[in-house]
């Protein structure tokens, strides 16, 4: 408790943070104005053979065109993310994590901008989707959705292996802990037997 309590604050893990949020948001919201400037929506270019397509969508849904018709809940789902990051992000002292929550935060304040600021009206906005791979899977997609998606699968393998967010994996914070704490030996924990007086 004491080394929760005294743990300050990583100020290169929040730069990395936030830097990391920056430029996926600033990259998300790029791509998308150029998407709208230069094509109509519907418009399909392919690229590199097919293997990638530029494919313009407006979706009202989930990552993914997952779940169209409920702009709101997203919205409201995004902003309560970003407050938890915010949150969060005075703990983070791992390099590792901070990569984690600066894709998600960048991913969730890209699609959450066009929610907010796009049409059909403020908080109800379509996202801006671009990208389609249909030989990997059947969908289209933005940057935020790569950048959230990426973080998911970074989280999942941090958390697989242990490593907490100060960036130490948990076995061997224990084994630290073990090594700090004062073992009893077997004779000092026997009862002290009173000296016999002399005669």
């Amino acid at each position: 408790m004491a080394r929760n309590a005294t743990a300050k604050v990583s100020p290169r893990a929040l730069l990395l943070l936030a830097g990391v949020a920056l430029g996926v948001y600033a990259l998300d919201q790029l791509s998308k104005y150029l998407v709208v400037l230069r094509l109509s929506e519907g418009d399909v270019v392919p690229l590199l053979n097919g293997v990638l397509e530029l494919h313009f969508v407006r979706n009202p849904g989930a990552a993914f065109s997952l779940a169209s018709g409920m702009t709101w809940i997203f919205s409201i789902i995004a902003t309560g993310v970003v407050v938890i990051i915010v949150w969060f992000a005075g703990r983070i002292r791992s390099v590792a994590w901070s990569l984690v929550f600066g894709l998600l935060l960048g991913g969730v304040l890209g699609n959450l901008t066009d929610r907010l600021l796009r049409e059909p009206g403020f908080g109800v906005g379509h996202v801006v989707d671009f990208v389609s791979t249909p030989w990997l899977i059947p969908a289209i997609y933005n940057v935020a959705d790569m950048c959230i998606v990426s973080s998911m699968v970074l989280f999942m393998f941090l958390t697989i292996r242990g490593v907490g967010l100060d960036g130490k994996r948990m076995v061997a914070k224990r084994a630290d802990d073990e090594q700090a704490t004062p073992v009893r030996s077997s004779s000092d924990s026997s009862p002290a037997v009173p000296a016999e007086p002399e005669s």
